[in-house]
């Protein structure tokens, strides 16, 4: 108990003025204790019953008598005497007691005052025990608002134990690992959407590139570049930039996205859109194809979709601006001192009707995303050779809108955890980027390159499909290549066939020349030649393969009916025709 004990602080009123002041009895406290102790006649204060007291009790009789002193004159205003008092009267009840309160003398005991319940309003003597025995280290006088300290004062440890629970505020800011690892797959991103940038404007004049409307191209990649360098505000805290700054930072972080994918967004659906309006309705399809789609309406279709986010964002801006909220968490106890707690703060970028505006962007924002998904899957059969990369927009809506609509509520139920919320929204942003780059530009670059040779605009004409689909291109390709090996091999039988008419001629004027009667004795045994001509169409060529050249290499009059040439007795083998290669023709 002792060392338990050691070193406390104790308080209790001042029974005597320590201070050398004579009072209203015009004694000192000092001389009031010499008076009182020759009246005890020798007796041991200890001893003596209310010997502490004693100062209070004889500060009181003088306040009482002065009291009673105040009150003579105005009870004679009033034709009263303090001898008429008794318990009844409340007039001199009254008088007594504003007498009393208003009393202010200096006592053997100190500052005699009393407060509006009747209590005194004494001097605190502060004491504390060290070493098994109480000091004084202060006074404090109430009634004047004024300590007195000595300077005394011993503590065990480094100082005075905490009078009161200490609550340290701590801001939470992101994980800058994190934000670091983050910030250089948007920087990678950043640059390869330059590089998509940079080479969709240098082939703008190849007619592949044309046909898939490059401007709107242009568009997405400098929305995904925007909407990537969003990240950066996204992940800036009070650990990088003053409170001051913070809602500039807001500010970057909103119109960022918000533009951005507005840009990147915006251009893929009005390609999907004008494909759906275009190709889709069956009654007017083979009229719609014949039309041409006007650039100024795809260009007028971003911008209204551009117009509806800025003025949306203005009239956020104006009327309900951003700033900065702190939100307060549960206050959290360290291990190691149990006079501290500590209180987690989280920095938001908030609006006072925020709930009310997001629900605006999202609503709007959601019903383009599901708009987009319908329009693509409506399109995905959609063959055309005015925007042909639809398929590939598609594709990345498909992969855009279900990042978005996972993210967004993701986020909102976890905006108290900083780590993972910048965490879902960051990463939904450089994979939605990353994404639509890819697939909108890396066909393109593939298909460019792998061909050997920028494809001039006829050729491009000639061989350029309607979708980037990997298969698609692949049996383009296949067909290609059969075509012209069919074609080769459709001029060497030509080439063939051209040299075995020449050699029949060659026979037909010999045998002529050297048997003039035989043919005549062998007629009877040979069928009549056929009266009628034959069918042209069963020597035009199969569809899809040039005619034969005819013109270059007439056949005899005599050739239609070759049978007649030779007796039934001297037919020609095959070995003479090389194989038949006469009907092989055209197989």
């Amino acid at each position: 108990m002792t060392e338990a004990v050691e070193g406390h602080v104790t308080t209790e009123i001042v029974m005597l003025n320590p201070e050398t002041v004579r009072g209203v009895s015009n004694m000192t406290s000092q001389e009031f204790i010499a008076a009182l102790m020759s009246r005890l006649g020798g007796k041991n204060p200890e001893e003596t019953g209310g010997f502490q007291e004693a100062p209070l009790a004889y500060d009181a009789v003088w306040a009482l008598a002065l009291a009673l002193n105040k009150t003579v004159a105005p009870l004679k205003a009033k034709g009263r005497r303090l001898e008429d008092f008794n318990y009844n009267n409340h007039d001199i009840t009254s008088e007594i007691y504003r007498a009393l309160n208003t009393s202010s003398f200096e006592g053997v005991s100190g500052q005699v005052v009393f407060d509006a319940q009747g209590s005194r309003m004494a001097m605190t003597l502060i004491e504390q025990l060290q070493g098994g025995s109480y000091k004084k280290i202060g006074y404090y006088d109430s009634s004047q608002k004024n300590l007195s300290w000595f300077g005394n004062d011993v503590w065990i440890g480094a100082g005075p134990p905490a009078d009161r629970t200490v609550v340290i505020e701590v801001y939470r800011f992101l994980s800058q690992k994190l934000f670091a690892a983050v910030s250089v797959f948007a920087g990678l991103g950043i640059l390869f959407g330059i590089v998509c940038l940079t080479f969709n404007i240098y082939n703008g004049n190849v007619r592949y590139i044309q046909n898939s409307q490059p401007y709107l191209n242009n568009m997405t990649a400098v929305g995904c570049m925007m909407a990537l360098a969003a990240v950066f505000p996204l992940g800036i805290d009070g650990h990088h930039v003053h409170r001051s700054q913070f809602p500039v930072v807001c500010q970057f972080r909103l119109w960022l996205l918000g533009l951005g994918f507005s840009l990147a967004y915006g251009s893929m659906f009005t390609k999907i859109w004008w494909v759906h309006t275009l190709f889709t309705k069956k009654d007017e399809k083979k009229e719609k194809k014949k039309q041409h789609l006007e650039p100024w309406k795809l260009y007028a279709t971003v911008g209204v979709l551009l117009a509806i986010d800025f003025l949306s964002l203005m009239i956020w801006q104006i009327v309900d601006p951003l700033h900065i909220t702190v939100e307060k968490f549960t206050k959290e106890a360290p291990k190691e001192d149990l006079d501290v707690l500590i209180q987690p703060l989280l920095e938001h970028c908030s609006s006072e009707k925020m709930n009310t505006w997001l629900g605006v962007v999202y609503g709007y924002k959601g019903l383009l995303l599901l708009l987009g998904i319908f329009l693509a899957y409506e399109t995905k059969s959609v063959s055309t050779e005015k925007i042909n990369d639809h398929r590939a927009v598609g594709m990345a809506i498909y992969n855009v809108a279900v990042l978005c609509l996972i993210t967004a509520p993701v986020t909102m139920i976890l905006s108290s955890q900083q780590d993972a919320s910048f965490a879902f929204a960051a990463l939904a942003v450089v994979f939605s980027a990353y994404i639509t780059l890819v697939v909108l530009f890396v066909p393109k670059m593939r298909r460019l390159i792998t061909r050997g040779e920028w494809q001039s605009e006829q050729q491009d004409t000639l061989k350029t499909g309607s979708s980037t689909n990997n298969n698609d291109e692949e049996k383009s390709r296949q067909l290609e290549r059969e075509n012209r090996e069919l074609q080769k091999i459709i001029q060497e039988k030509e080439e063939r066939v051209s040299a075995l008419r020449n050699q029949l001629a060659e026979r037909q004027a010999l045998r002529n020349r050297r048997q003039p009667s035989s043919g005549q004795n062998q007629n009877h045994n040979t069928p009549p030649p056929s009266t009628q001509p034959p069918d042209p169409k069963s020597l035009l060529p199969p569809p899809g393969y040039p005619n034969p050249t005819a013109d270059n290499h007439p056949l005899p009059p005599s050739f239609s009916n070759s049978s007649t040439l030779y007796p039934a007795d001297s037919k020609m083998s095959r070995n003479h025709c090389h194989n038949s290669q006469i009907p092989l023709l055209y197989k």
